[in-house]
């Protein structure tokens, strides 16, 4: 560089900075409530094909045993059991758990079952799980004893 001359410096002024700061904060604004709309969504969906996962696992041993099989719901607790197993499964407490079955299978407020018989049918129903605005449903055909989970 000669002794005369003036050297030119490069750079960002706070203007700049501050206005690209600011895109970024607009951006995650926009991005965050999507984020855990997103948790919510996986987090019942999750719930959903456990459960239509039990009760195919229930329908398929009344098939193969010969005998009636009953997956029992508890909706004060937002739980369910399958017959013959020990084990009660869980659903997280912010999914508003509701069944919709057979008038037989009902024991109280809270507590319903579907039942699965030896040939396969069984006494249907429709158990709907919410958080906030998603809705999903599980189907159970009282003819064929088919489970099928959907989205509302």
């Amino acid at each position: 560089m000669r002794s005369g001359s003036k050297a030119k410096v490069r750079g960002f002024t706070l203007i700049e900075l501050m206005l690209v700061l600011f895109i970024m904060i607009a951006g995650l604004a926009v991005v965050a409530p999507n984020i855990s709309s997103g948790q919510a969504t996986t987090q019942i969906k999750t719930a959903g094909r456990d459960l239509v996962s039990a009760l195919r696992f229930a329908r398929g041993e009344a098939l193969i045993s010969q005998q009636q099989m009953v997956l029992t719901l508890d909706l004060g607790d937002n739980s369910y059991k399958v017959s013959k197993r020990d084990k009660r499964f869980t659903i997280p407490e912010d999914i508003k758990v509701t069944l919709v079955t057979a008038q037989s299978e009902l024991s109280g407020d809270e507590i319903g079952s579907i039942r699965f018989f030896p040939d396969g049918s069984s006494t249907g129903g429709r158990i709907t799980l919410e958080k906030g605005e998603n809705r999903w449903l599980v189907d159970v055909n009282w003819l064929t004893g088919h489970v099928e989970l959907s989205v509302e």
